[in-house]
């Protein structure tokens, strides 16, 4: 690697540091401009540290043009970055680190005046617990005396506490700061109220992970040490405390003792509480939530939010974000309760209960392809509605995947190849007409539709290939000239005015047709979660009234009392006694449980003129803790 000159990414400074016998301290520095400098046991190194845990050569340290210092060890032993173990690994200095070899400490800096980068060495003396010194029973005489009865009670209580104080403390105090622990006994174990549940299995041997400090509770920072991306703070902290309301009485003297030791209202361990079993973590108790949330709009006289306690009893109808315009990257919504009937504008024309229907058309259109797509004697809806890779919610419905088979825009044939209309590009759509008639036959009929009259579909391949010639009887209007192709295609019955809706050109006579936005909701309840995987036993029909649903606008979301047929409140006698955890997200953010918690991305689906339609869908999986509810499971 390449460095470039000057002070900003040659120079290093180590200080080291070293106590007198009256406790001040020596400080020695150098300064080093190299490319670089080593750590190690041997004096050559400029980063000289006498101890038998540090190989002689140990690791390297570099900087990058960026500025920052990359460290990297040179052997199979590692070294502690910020706490963790690592053979590689880099720091900003502007933004300042720590590195841990052995028994010493790297601070590392900038030096604001010369740009180098400061190395502060410092010998961290070993943690030790002196024994307590055990009072000398008397040594049974030859008369057989015993020992009184008091010295035998505090005999037995020095005991007790060298077993289950002194011990316990010297195990952790030795065991400080190890990461993994061998396979053996460790006294300090004994404290333990159960075992680790199966979200920190993986802790099991560093239990000063989450115990920082003897007799100290385990503090909301070592909780963010790990879950500083997923633990989003559920509401401002002087609000969340007006929204619960002042204890009285014993509550209010119980909230004064625990915060005078340090332990406020809201911390991490209040919700999730450890060492309850091998198992998973079980889920936060509905009282967690309706302490606030049961009458909170007379506390807290500003909120948006309903009041919610029992979902059987005590919730609001659900508010799904509704689209309100389709089209762009993210199409405007309004949250809108369930029982006012909302529709939503999606852009499209649609009817399920045409397509679902027993009989007609579309259920022989079915039952002549299903030996190619598997159909049954209709449609239903697996048949254009495909899960995600999770089954927790669907891919957008696509033109080319899901609606080609039935619905052709093969308008012509050449030499056994069928040209088809672009779909959602209605400038193409002008060009390829306006080619076609400008070709060699430009009389010959086109299939196209127009008047009422719709002869143009047939499912599969077998309408791909249905062409001009075959319609020839069954078309009363066959457009010649390229105005008259353009206006058939976007006119009643065409092959775009069915499904779509179409913007008239600006000047009577015009030909500039154009498609309104597409978009579809892949998501609808924002502030709860629902998976279909959950339901798998359930179907669509069950829950959904499309078979009913004669226009594209209907939501088609089953209202509060669905729910209820199955999910009743924590202690109900329902078949799914369901708490606020297992649909709401304490930390809510814009993921899912078990999901990169991240924004969702916009994935475009279709297109519709020259403006972009987009969807939002979730993002991809990550690896799923153990089946459970760990008090996560909202989004």
């Amino acid at each position: 690697m390449e460095y470039k000159a000057g002070k900003h990414y040659m120079s290093f400074i180590v200080r080291q540091i070293a106590l007198k016998s009256d406790g001040s301290e020596i400080v020695r520095a150098e300064s080093h401009d190299a490319a670089e400098i080593f750590i190690g046991r041997n004096a050559e190194n400029a980063i000289h540290l006498p101890d038998l845990a540090v190989n002689p050569v140990h690791a390297s340290v570099t900087r990058s043009e960026d500025g920052k210092v990359h460290i990297r060890s040179l052997s199979d032993l590692k070294f502690e970055l910020n706490g963790r173990r690592r053979k590689e690994g880099s720091i900003n200095p502007v933004r300042g680190g720590e590195l841990r070899f052995g028994g010493h400490v790297i601070a590392v800096g900038l030096d604001d005046a010369t740009g180098a980068a400061i190395c502060t060495v410092r010998r961290v003396e070993a943690l030790s617990d002196s024994q307590e010194d055990k009072d000398q029973a008397e040594i049974y005489s030859l008369t057989g005396k015993l020992p009184s009865k008091r010295l035998s009670a505090w005999g037995f209580v020095a005991l007790v506490l060298a077993a289950c104080l002194v011990w316990p403390v010297y195990t952790w105090a030795t065991w400080r700061g190890v990461e993994e622990r061998p396979d053996q006994f460790h006294a300090d174990t004994m404290w333990s109220s159960g075992k680790l549940s199966l979200a920190h299995q993986s802790l099991k041997k560093d239990c000063q992970a989450c115990h920082v400090d003897a007799f100290v509770s385990v503090r909301d920072e070592s909780c963010l040490t790990c879950h500083e991306d997923d633990a989003h703070e559920h509401a401002p902290t002087q609000r969340q405390l007006t929204s619960r309301g002042m204890p009285e009485g014993f509550e209010k003297f119980k909230r004064d003792v625990a915060m005078t030791f340090g332990k406020s209202p809201g911390r991490c361990v209040e919700c999730h509480t450890e060492h309850e079993g091998a198992g998973a973590m079980q889920p936060t108790a509905q009282k967690f939530c309706a302490d606030c949330h049961d009458g909170m709009d007379t506390r807290l006289t500003d909120t948006k939010l309903l009041n919610a306690a029992d979902f059987g009893d005590a919730h609001p109808q659900f508010r799904p974000a509704v689209m309100t315009k389709p089209g762009g990257k993210n199409p405007p919504t309004r949250r809108i309760s369930l029982d006012d009937n909302p529709t939503e504008d999606n852009g499209l024309k649609f009817p399920h209960k045409l397509h679902l229907s027993k009989t007609g058309g579309v259920a022989q259109m079915g039952r002549r392809l299903s030996g190619e797509y598997g159909f049954g004697a209709s449609l239903e809806c697996k048949d254009c509605h495909t899960p995600d890779n999770d089954n927790v919610r669907f891919q957008p419905v696509d033109m080319k995947e899901n609606c080609s088979m039935c619905h052709s825009l093969s308008f012509d044939e050449i030499g056994g190849t069928f040209r088809q209309l672009p779909h959602g590009k209605p400038a193409l759509v002008h060009a390829e007409l306006r080619a076609f008639f400008r070709s060699t036959r430009p009389n010959r009929p086109i299939n196209l539709g127009s008047r009422g009259n719709n002869p143009r579909r047939r499912p599969g391949d077998v309408n791909a290939q249905r062409t001009a010639s075959d319609y020839a009887r069954a078309v009363r209007f066959r457009p010649t000239r390229a105005a008259q192709a353009i206006r058939a295609v976007f006119s009643r019955g065409g092959a775009c005015y069915d499904c779509h809706g179409v913007t008239q050109p600006a000047s009577r006579g015009g030909l500039n047709y154009g498609i309104m936005p597409v978009s579809q909701t892949d998501r609808y309840m924002h502030k709860g979660w629902f998976s279909h995987k959950a339901h798998n036993d359930e179907t669509c029909e069950s829950c959904h009234a499309a078979t009913d649903s004669s226009k594209a606008a209907d939501l088609l979301l089953p209202g509060i009392a669905t729910c209820r047929e199955c999910h009743g409140g924590e202690a109900s006698n329902t078949d799914v006694p369901s708490s606020c955890a297992m649909c709401h997200d304490y930390h809510a953010d814009e993921g899912a449980p078990w999901l990169i918690r991240n924004q969702d991305k916009p994935k475009t689906i279709t297109g519709a003129g020259d403006k972009t339609i987009s969807s939002r869908q979730p993002q991809k999986a990550a690896p799923k803790q153990e089946e459970g509810n760990y008090g996560r499971t909202g989004g």
